[in-house]
């Protein structure tokens, strides 16, 4: 059976936000700081929870600017802690919006050696450089950033998962169906451990995507339902969209054009109310390419 090949944009965004789920905002203070320094953290918390709030309804403009202030607020009170979740936050949404010199320019600062972050913040950061790289399509760069993640990530890490989850993605760009698929394993079996519905659905996605790659529409369907039942209870419309295209390719695989139609028709709803522009403009190619197949042009 013919193997389909895995455009380019779907195997880039498979992780994307994997370690992207926003960092929660630091709590704030026991009382103890002067007022100036608590009105500047309480500040520094509500940006954070604004910036949240506007991802949330794809504000991505205004959630660049809530991140960018409460990072800010967090410099201005040498606070590491605040500094590293609102530069992984920031990060995030640049990379959201296609501006990737900026999002990496948001995570140097966890780099600066004047300021002391824990090795799972370093972690975080390391992983964020590698989904910067994966979606500028820098793969060996990306390695290089997943392997300094693991590197940080010491035994129980959280972030153990969406490590091997990035090696999944990486070894399916340089056509490793096997090691992919080894990959994804080890990402489910992590975030089940961890009890991280969100990169255990990724996980997922990348099982049955290299299945897609294998040839195995069975395989690759089994998986994908698993993992769009998982968006579904996290409220991931993003990550619903590309089950439901991946869910689309494996119905052509198995010669089901028509489903296949329905999955892209509801991949392209599902983007255009989440005004996810890129996975739109998939879904209505994919749709357009039925379209020319059927009728010969």
């Amino acid at each position: 059976m013919k193997v389909l090949p895995l455009p380019a944009a779907a195997a880039v965004m498979l992780v994307l936000l994997a370690a992207g789920c926003s960092s929660a905002p630091p709590t704030a203070g026991n009382g103890a700081a002067p007022a100036g320094a608590a009105a500047r953290h309480q500040a520094a918390i509500e940006a954070n929870r604004r910036g949240e709030s506007y991802v949330r309804h794809g504000e991505l403009d205004n959630a660049a600017r809530s991140y960018g202030e409460a990072l800010r607020l967090s410099q201005s009170l040498d606070d590491a802690e605040g500094i590293g979740a609102n530069a992984i936050n920031l990060s995030i949404v640049l990379q959201r919006q296609g501006r990737f010199a900026d999002a990496r320019r948001s995570l140097a600062v966890i780099g600066d050696p004047k300021l002391r972050f824990a090795p799972a913040r370093l972690a975080e950061a390391a992983l964020r450089h590698a989904l910067i790289d994966l979606d500028e399509r820098r793969f060996s760069s990306a390695r290089q950033w997943a392997e300094s993640a693991a590197g940080h990530c010491a035994s129980g890490c959280a972030l153990a998962g969406a490590i091997h989850n990035v090696r999944a993605q990486l070894a399916l760009q340089a056509g490793q169906t096997g090691a992919a698929a080894a990959s994804a394993r080890a990402a489910q079996a992590a975030s089940r451990a961890a009890n991280n519905p969100a990169e255990l659905a990724n996980a997922l996605r990348l099982l049955g995507i290299a299945a897609l790659h294998a040839g195995d529409a069975a395989a690759a369907r089994t998986h994908l339902e698993q993992a769009l039942a998982l968006d579904r209870e996290i409220g991931a419309p993003r990550k619903i969209a590309l089950d439901l295209l991946a869910l689309g390719r494996a119905a052509l695989l198995g010669g089901e054009r028509d489903a296949a139609r329905g999955y892209y028709a509801r991949a392209l709803a599902v983007a255009e109310a989440d005004r996810d522009a890129p996975g739109a403009a998939e879904a209505r190619a994919l749709l357009d390419g039925l379209d020319k197949a059927a009728t010969g042009k």
